[in-house]
């Protein structure tokens, strides 16, 4: 059903409950940010880790005395996590119902065009939001693709996350030290 501004109604489209849907292209409609979740108990767990080994190379650096330590993010923006951009994708399946999905991350501008036969393989999201497409199958070109966004490592960063894993292994060294002695 169309609208009276031009717009299909949003009555008439279906979240696919199918983990596999093959279907027509009928729209991409502009993206938005959204945030990802981050779970305070792994965040705790990296970011006290991370500062055993921190306190281990503040101590090295005072006695070397080369000071220049790298800018640390805030509990804050740590807890807060990254955005990713989530585009909503408008298809017709093959009983000819309008189909809403979710697009999480960045595909190729030229990827995807109205009118492309696609095959998608979704994962459920909360009750409230469309399924998430986890790979895109586009039957008209033979592309396969498979968008991508931001998680939790790659929030975090590799300095965080190096930095903890020693500070953890530091950590259990001395704990076994202490248990052995």
């Amino acid at each position: 059903m169309v609208n009276m501004d031009g717009d299909l109604d949003y009555r008439w489209i279906a979240h696919p409950t199918q983990r596999i849907v093959t279907g027509r292209v009928v729209r991409l409609l502009d993206g938005y940010p959204r945030e990802l979740r981050i779970g305070q108990p792994v965040l705790v767990a990296v970011v006290t880790a991370a500062a055993v080994m921190g306190l281990l190379l503040l101590a090295v650096r005072a006695l070397l005395s080369t000071g220049g330590a790298g800018a640390r993010r805030s509990w804050k923006e740590l807890r807060k996590g990254p955005e990713f951009l989530v585009t909503p994708l408008r298809l017709r399946d093959s009983d000819n119902r309008l189909c809403e999905v979710e697009l999480h991350g960045h595909l190729p501008q030229s990827a995807l065009h109205p009118s492309d036969w696609i095959q998608v393989t979704l994962r459920p999201q909360d009750p409230d939001l469309p399924p998430r497409v986890e790979r895109i199958v586009n039957l008209t070109t033979g592309q396969l693709l498979r968008p991508r966004h931001a998680t939790l490592w790659s929030h975090l960063g590799p300095p965080l996350l190096i930095q903890a894993t020693l500070g953890a292994l530091l950590t259990f060294a001395t704990a076994a030290l202490i248990v052995l002695a």
